[in-house]
């Protein structure tokens, strides 16, 4: 892949970059509350415009887990990228593009699922071993606990409130490393999976109230 974009918008801390030839030429930054849709545009206009760059190979997207309003917001803008270059799109969670992850060193991450609940997910070697599951407050606590005593990276990619953890975010430089590292099998895997969040619980779907008339 000679020129790739590569968008992620799973946290506060979003960032755009476009690889060529194998290195990042450039990336672009920048900070919002639940604000993605806004301000993703410019910096992605800046990306494109970018001299040196050809028709995109691949547009990669970091699939969270995370903000679920800006991760889905990042997928559509890469959905559309993908289109109009006629390429492939393709998701990498976005908990790999995290420097903690990048070490391959054995990880916990986690965050605040709402509602008195929250997620744990373990990565090893840059990889992530187990999907990210639910568990209440005393569940958690034990979960970080015994990673502290096991020497285990613990981190956040969000402020969980009341909870001492290291908080990092993911780039898409970041994202750039994990797709360059991962082995074959890996990512045929993500090319093989149209991109969506990761999802921490299955997504709620309102069935319609109105009356179906055949």
């Amino acid at each position: 892949m000679r020129s790739v974009l590569i968008i992620e918008t799973s946290t506060d801390t979003a960032s755009i970059a476009l690889a060529i030839d194998g290195e990042i030429a450039a990336e672009k930054s920048f900070c919002s509350d639940r604000r993605h849709n806004a301000l993703l545009f410019q910096p992605l206009a800046e990306i494109i415009a970018e001299p040196g760059r050809q028709a995109f190979d691949a547009v990669f997207v970091g699939s969270g887990p995370g903000s679920y309003s800006g991760t889905r917001v990042g997928i559509a803008a890469a959905q559309g990228a993908a289109l109009v270059a006629g390429c492939k799109a393709i998701a990498i969670p976005s908990i790999l593009a995290t420097p903690e992850a990048l070490t391959g060193a054995n990880c916990l991450a986690c965050g605040d699922a709402r509602r008195g609940s929250f997620w744990t997910a373990q990565i090893a070697n840059g990889a992530v071993i187990s999907d990210p599951e639910i568990t209440d407050a005393s569940g958690f606590d034990a979960e970080v606990s015994a990673a502290r005593k096991m020497g285990i990276t613990i981190f956040s990619m969000e402020t969980i409130k009341g909870k001492d953890v290291h908080v990092t975010r993911p780039s898409a430089s970041g994202l750039w490393k994990v797709w360059q590292n991962a082995s074959a099998e890996t990512r045929a895997l993500w090319i093989a999976h149209p991109p969506q969040p990761i999802y921490l619980a299955p997504p709620h779907i309102t069935p319609s109230k109105k009356e179906v008339f055949r």
